[in-house]
């Protein structure tokens, strides 16, 4: 069974697939043409000294993001062990 949570609560090398983008006005556009949409896999890469922002890696691409506009994603989390596309 996958786990549902925020992209802001994965940590570094974890993956989980886009399921939801629900963040503040003008910031879910913003998300959705980052590449955020239903389905797109994405990996958190990389993770500031003082834990924000995060690197995460979307659609062949490393976008930077703040917990507060990353915690607006709804993702379905890969367990650890299962192969990730």
């Amino acid at each position: 069974m996958f786990e549902t949570l925020r992209l802001s609560d994965l940590g570094e090398g974890e993956s989980a697939y886009v399921k939801e983008v629900s963040a503040r006005p003008g910031m879910d556009r913003r998300l959705t043409d980052l590449g955020l949409v239903p389905g797109t896999q994405v990996t958190c890469v990389l993770q500031s000294p003082a834990g924000d922002p995060r690197a995460y890696w979307i659609r062949g691409a490393l976008i930077a993001l703040r917990g507060s506009d990353a915690g607006g994603v709804r993702v379905e989390a890969v367990p650890a062990g299962a192969a990730a596309l």
